[in-house]
């Protein structure tokens, strides 16, 4: 189960390109963006349950995506290498499909047990849970594609 020697040296040289592709763009200027701006997508990850709770919650849900939008252009411009970054990870791709079947799980679990949210109360709750899970898997994906930079 040994590796050939020819093996090796071709994995030498891919780790060689991977370093040059990563040395060559200047990743040190790069800084983590603030908890605050996961409360935006927060917000959003609960969007679902607050448009259940309040029906007037859409208006406010497309005022903080406006204002996400103006902050992501002007606030953080300077960190839009790091969120193409993320976008363009795996794990945010798995953790955006990982909320959507925690949202729709928990939905279809609680209607089984014969508990269906449908109270303002429960959808509040919901919420809350998908907005703290949104805001604690993007943190956490921030630091690990920091430190997949070695930026940490």
């Amino acid at each position: 189960m040994g590796i050939s020697i020819r093996n090796r040296k071709a994995e030498t040289k891919a780790e060689a390109k991977t370093k040059t592709k990563t040395t060559e763009v200047d990743l040190s200027g790069i800084k983590p963006l603030p908890l605050w701006f996961f409360g935006f997508e927060g917000v959003m990850g609960a969007a679902y349950d607050l448009t259940k709770a309040w029906d007037d919650a859409w208006m406010v849900l497309i005022g903080i995506a406006l204002v996400n939008i103006v902050v992501g252009a002007t606030v953080l411009r300077r960190r839009v290498k790091l969120m193409r970054a993320m976008l363009k990870n795996s794990h945010t791709r798995k953790i955006a499909i990982g909320l959507l079947a925690l949202r729709v799980g928990l939905h279809l679990v609680l209607a089984a047990l014969g508990a269906p949210v449908t109270s303002v109360a429960g959808h509040l709750a919901v919420a809350v849970l998908m907005g703290t899970a949104t805001v604690t898997l993007m943190w956490f994906n921030q630091r690990m594609t920091f430190r997949a930079l070695r930026l940490a």
